[in-house]
């Protein structure tokens, strides 16, 4: 049973920090072309003004530049704050940049980074450090890992802040490697902190010790205690800076969600070509009073800083980012004077062309149907990635509109056709089921609304599903046995299932293959019906052998169920596109965008000139009077039927947005 997290902050102090966040600032109400340059210590005697000259060649209009922390580039005069050594006296680098950026019209927003600081301030104040198990401290290139509860981050930081927001009149601050890292830059793990800090607040919370690994409610603490800290920040901003922005990698007391589309040499494959898109789409529909800024990070993994990673990944990442209402946000490391120019010249025409056409950019919102549920906030448990990317997947290749949401607030605020849950159904789903929705379930965890017995759970599975029920599959009309490999719930048969177990049978040598076979009534999907709304659970993995293995049986599973469940509503979108034409339908009042993103180029790992396509045929809801592909610069001839709307892309490269009026 997972422990309800006590935060640590009263909840008065929470609320207020919540109403503040709620305002509609500068980045929720003009167009966003976000450029970061993640200055060293050895840029800071930088000329401001060629800076902000070549930030004006993209037409951007924010610039993300570091502040302090680690390394301060304006003047300070805070203790332990350490000026760059390579700032020229009487320079302010900050200073300089930001008065000429706002000569430009260009706004400006400090970074900080308080995750680690210099060896003279361990030495004088030792317990605001993090500690390993063996009681070290976590050193990295001679700067020292604080602890997000000790001192540093609790009351010295904020004097730092109180410094920099009181002299500087910058438009936001953003925050890096915010709380308590467990591995370091070069992957070392370090576990998590054992500083007195942390054991007296684990004490004061649980009653008990440390765990001598992180478990489900040290996941929680510091889950609490990171947005403690985010809270008291927060506040801090509002009270000095109330028009400035507070971004963050957190979703909470945060005016935007900052997250990146990065890579690694040693992250598993397969790649996933979807980063901008699931992480702007979440934060945008989980927190849709907040902006998203995905930043497009240009470099290949931390040890090639400078090594960029293919252009036309670059230029995906940035078109996504933008289809599902995010900003448009690209970072480069030390300056524009890049030894490898490629992800420059990728990004350059990305930004030009949205900055002509900007007012399509502002004050999108989705306009899907369909929700996913993401990984839920504060759980304490290990969400299932895998499963949720199969349903990611599935959904953007059958061009099914959706939307993804972290947390229930959703509820009672915006009307879905279809739910669909990897990993996580909460016991909020039957509220939702009870008033008329339809929700599908595919994770061998129990929803938690649901009322029937669990018989078994079977671990480690090798065997198959038998597709009983053609009229409910028909995409399956050709197949009889599907693979199942991995975890199975069994539940009480009721009647004739659709999908029936099939446990592991013999499968060598060739002469044994499978002459053991047998069938089961045990359900490989569970229908039901809760209040007026209808459900499915598939107690399997089918989402995550999907994202891995790309059966298309897998795929006919999802794909009939969410017909099935969409019933007389139907889907949002019809059209004759390939599956690797990502569409996103949003809405800006009463004009309707959609956004056709071109994948066609990813292959494995690398990243081609998508293939060029054309005749798309498309067939929408609404009807409208005016269709406009903005690319291709034409009117497009339009019918309208039935409250739909048909019109056919004649032509389609990396990207198209298609605009339609009333």
């Amino acid at each position: 049973m997972t422990t309800k997290i006590r935060l640590l902050v009263p909840a008065a102090s929470l609320a207020l920090t919540l109403a503040a966040t709620a305002q509609e600032g500068w980045w929720m109400r003009e167009p966003i072309r976000w450029i970061q340059t993640n200055i060293r210590e050895t840029d800071s005697a930088t000329d401001p003004k060629k800076l902000v000259d070549d930030l004006a060649s993209f037409r951007a209009n924010v610039l993300l530049l570091n502040m302090g922390g680690i390394v301060s580039q304006y003047r300070t005069k805070i203790e332990f704050h350490t000026i760059s050594p390579h700032m020229p006296p009487g320079r302010d680098l900050f200073g300089e940049v930001l008065r000429e950026a706002h000569r430009r019209g260009i706004r400006v927003v400090g970074r900080f980074d308080f995750s680690k600081t210099a060896r003279n301030a361990f030495d004088a104040r030792p317990e605001w450090f993090f500690r390993m198990k063996n009681g070290e401290p976590v050193v990295y290139n001679e700067l020292y890992s604080t602890c997000i509860n000790g001192g540093y981050y609790r009351d010295h930081a904020m004097k730092i802040l109180t410094e920099a927001l009181d002299g500087y009149e910058v438009d936001g601050l953003f925050f890096n490697m915010f709380g308590n890292q467990s591995a370091d830059y070069s992957g070392r793990f370090v576990g998590h902190c054992h500083c007195e800090s942390c054991r007296t607040k684990y004490r004061a919370m649980y009653g008990r010790d440390l765990p001598a690994e992180p478990d489900a409610q040290y996941r929680e603490f510091m889950y609490a205690s990171s947005r403690e800290v985010a809270a008291e920040i927060g506040k801090l901003i509002r009270a000095k800076r109330p028009q400035a922005g507070y971004f963050n990698y957190i979703q909470q007391f945060t005016d935007g969600i900052m997250s990146e589309s990065n890579t690694a040499v040693r992250r598993p494959l397969p790649l996933w070509p979807y980063t901008s898109s699931d992480n702007v789409n979440r934060a945008r529909n989980s927190e849709p009073g907040k902006m998203s800024v995905n930043l497009c990070m240009q470099f290949m993994d931390y040890p090639w800083r400078f090594a960029t990673v293919p252009p036309r990944e670059i230029s995906l990442r940035l078109w996504q980012n933008v289809a599902h209402g995010g900003a448009l946000a690209f970072a480069i490391n030390g300056t524009f004077e890049q030894q490898d120019r490629q992800a420059l010249e990728a990004a350059k025409p990305v930004f030009l062309w949205l900055a002509d056409h900007e007012r399509y950019y502002v004050k999108q919102e989705s306009a899907a149907r369909v929700l996913l549920l993401g990984s839920p906030q504060r759980s304490g448990r290990v969400f299932n990635r895998n499963a949720y990317r199969g349903l990611f997947r599935l959904l953007t290749e059958e061009h099914i509109p959706f939307a993804v949401s972290d947390n229930m607030s959703w509820l009672g605020k915006r009307a879905f056709d279809l739910v669909l849950a990897a990993d996580w159904a909460p016991a909020e789903l039957s509220g939702y089921l009870q008033s008329g929705g339809k929700v599908i379930v595919v994770s061998p965890e129990k929803p938690e609304f649901y009322d029937g017995r669990v018989v078994e759970r079977h671990k480690n599975v090798e065997g198959y599903m038998r597709v009983r029920d053609k009229k409910l599959f028909p995409s399956l009309r050709s197949v009889d046995l599907l693979m199942l490999n991995g975890e199975y719930t069994e539940t009480e048969p009721h009647g004739a299932a659709a999908l029936t177990f099939v446990p592991r049978s013999m499968y060598g040598p060739p002469e044994k293959i499978h002459v053991d076979i047998r069938d089961t009534d045990k359900p490989g999907v569970v229908m039901g019906k809760l209040g007026k709304g209808e459900f499915a659970w598939i107690p399997w993995d089918v989402g995550g052998m999907y994202y891995l293995h790309s059966l298309p049986g897998h795929a006919g599973v999802l794909r009939d169920l969410a017909d099935r469940m969409l019933g007389a509503a139907g889907r949002q979108i019809h059209t004759n596109a390939h599956a690797l034409v990502e569409m996103v339908w949003m809405k800006q009042g009463e004009r309707r965008l959609l956004h056709l993103v071109n994948l066609s180029g990813h292959s494995d790992t690398a990243y081609f000139d998508p293939v060029p396509m054309s005749g798309i045929r498309m067939d929408v809801e609404g009807e409208f009077a005016k269709v406009r592909a903005l690319r291709a610069a034409q009117d497009l001839v339009a019918s309208r039927r039935g409250g739909r709307t048909e019109f056919t892309v004649p032509a389609l490269g990396e990207y198209e947005l298609v605009v339609l009026e009333k």
